[in-house]
């Protein structure tokens, strides 16, 4: 894998793969630095209206007063909205396979990638980085960390949920994660032999 990680954030109608549909995505790459390459890219989709009316009513008002819901009626295809955030990815990520995707309880978004966006989904590496999971962990170890963590405004619109998922490693990089150069090889391996699961017989 190489340095770069791609940030993708997914608006649906709902959770469900069987009957609801994506209606916005949207991409950012940053090297491992977490410095963001390029404008990135945020789509609105149309989604079919059988979707529309199949909506939760959290959803609904959720999308609303985010003022996605008035967005929808001009949105693209799934297929445009597909090709454009591959070019974006393509131009800062040039072999297929290499960068993970990037969020927050991204294994949802995923999902639906994988059902509508399939090209863009196998271009990412099979590993994911869920932001949410470094969380969870900082709640369980390093709690003062995790309660003054920086504050999101959840919003629910997807280029924005993903600049609050950069914001939010990056801070617990800082505040969580050993800071460079970390311990030296042998240390490391002292630690990594107290860990150490017993070798199978």
């Amino acid at each position: 894998m190489n340095d770069r990680m791609v940030w993708i954030d997914c608006e649906m109608t709902g959770l469900s793969l069987s009957d609801d549909a994506l209606i916005e995505v949207a991409a950012l790459v940053t090297d491992s630095e977490l410095n963001v390459l390029g404008e990135g890219v945020d789509i609105v989709i149309r989604p079919p209206d059988s979707a529309l009316e199949t909506m939760p009513e959290v959803v609904r008002q959720m999308h609303t007063s985010s003022g996605l819901l008035d967005e929808l009626a001009g949105g693209t295809t799934l297929a445009d909205a597909e090709e454009q955030v591959l070019a974006y990815v393509r131009e800062h990520v040039k072999e297929p396979g290499k960068a993970p995707l990037c969020g927050n309880t991204v294994g949802t978004d995923r999902g639906f990638l994988l059902r509508d966006m399939s090209t863009l989904e196998a271009y990412l590496h099979y590993r994911i980085v869920d932001v949410s999971s470094v969380k969870e962990l900082a709640r369980r170890w390093f709690p003062r960390a995790y309660f003054n963590s920086p504050p999101k405004n959840g919003n629910h619109r997807a280029l924005a949920d993903i600049r609050e998922s950069i914001v939010e490693l990056r801070y617990y990089r800082e505040a969580v994660f050993v800071p460079q150069p970390g311990p030296d090889s042998e240390t490391a391996r002292t630690i990594a032999a107290k860990h150490a699961l017993p070798a199978a017989q």
